[in-house]
Formats: structure tokens, C-alpha cells, sequence
């Protein structure tokens, strides 16, 4: 069965989601006005425009991003942070450098985040569709063959 979020690419089809969310090194407030919050915001989208990486929903607040995110399965996961943290990050500094003298060592973001996977289906549900393959669609996930 094909969800209708699905993504449809040449040999594969997917349809996840993750939840994505770091901070600023020392959670220092770098993003303290509107403007500063939109610039961040255009930054992340034109990374992941960039990179494959689809981004469904984004927040900048002062001291953290929240990001709803997809991108190929082909793409670690570890990876697609690496390049959101870095190129912003890069970036940045570039139209902001007076931000480094307020952080030591000159990162942007802490080296941790928090990224967890979501779907149209619980967990529940799919572990119910897999214990029930057998008994409702016979063996190998065929349906099964009724006597007549």
C-alpha cells in the first residue's frame, strides 16, 4: 500500500518524516530579533533546497531551530545535520561575524541535536500489520487461497 504523501522516485518509493532540533553553543541568544530569525530561516531553506532535503515546517527561535523534515533515503540521516549545521553555520558567520566574538571558540550550534523519525502510522500499528501478516493474508504475505 502507497500513502498518499508518498514520494515517488525512480526505483523506490518513501514517505518519512523527522524532527530535528539543536541549539546554540552555550544556548547563547543569537537570533534576538525578527529579522535575524528570518535570515537563519532563508539560510536553512536554501541549504536544504540545495542538498534534497525537503523542509516542511521550521522554527528559529532565539537559542534553538525546530525543523519537520524529509529527504532521500539514500542520505544518512547523521549527514543531513552535518550539512544543515555546517552551511548555515558557514554562512552565517559570513553576513554575521561579530556573532563569533560572543561565542567561544567560534560554533554557532552545540555539536548535539535531537532528531526522532514520524509517519502516518504508530508504531503500534505497524508492529500489528507485521505480527498479522500470516494469519489474515496466508503465507509470504499472499493471500490466502480458500477452499472450495
Amino acid at each position: 500500500m502507497v500513502e498518499n504523501n508518498a514520494i515517488h522516485e525512480r526505483g523506490y518509493v518513501y514517505n518519512f518524516h523527522y524532527h530535528l532540533v539543536w541549539v546554540t553553543k552555550y544556548r547563547q541568544e543569537v537570533f534576538t530579533t525578527p529579522t535575524l530569525v528570518a535570515e537563519m530561516l532563508e539560510i536553512l531553506i536554501t541549504t536544504a533546497r540545495d542538498n534534497e532535503i525537503t523542509i516542511d515546517q521550521a522554527e528559529v527561535m532565539s537559542d534553538y531551530v525546530h525543523l519537520l523534515l524529509s529527504f532521500k533515503p539514500k542520505y544518512a540521516p547523521a549527514n543531513v545535520v552535518k550539512i544543515l549545521k555546517g552551511a548555515s553555520a558557514r554562512t552565517w558567520f559570513v553576513a554575521h561575524p561579530e556573532t563569533k566574538k560572543r561565542l567561544w571558540n567560534g560554533h554557532l550550534w552545540s555539536p548535539s541535536y535531537y532528531m526522532g523519525t514520524l509517519g502516518d502510522m504508530s508504531k503500534e500499528t505497524v508492529t500489528n500489520y507485521i505480527q498479522n501478516q500470516r494469519t489474515e493474508r496466508g503465507k509470504a504475505g499472499r493471500p490466502s487461497k480458500k477452499a472450495n
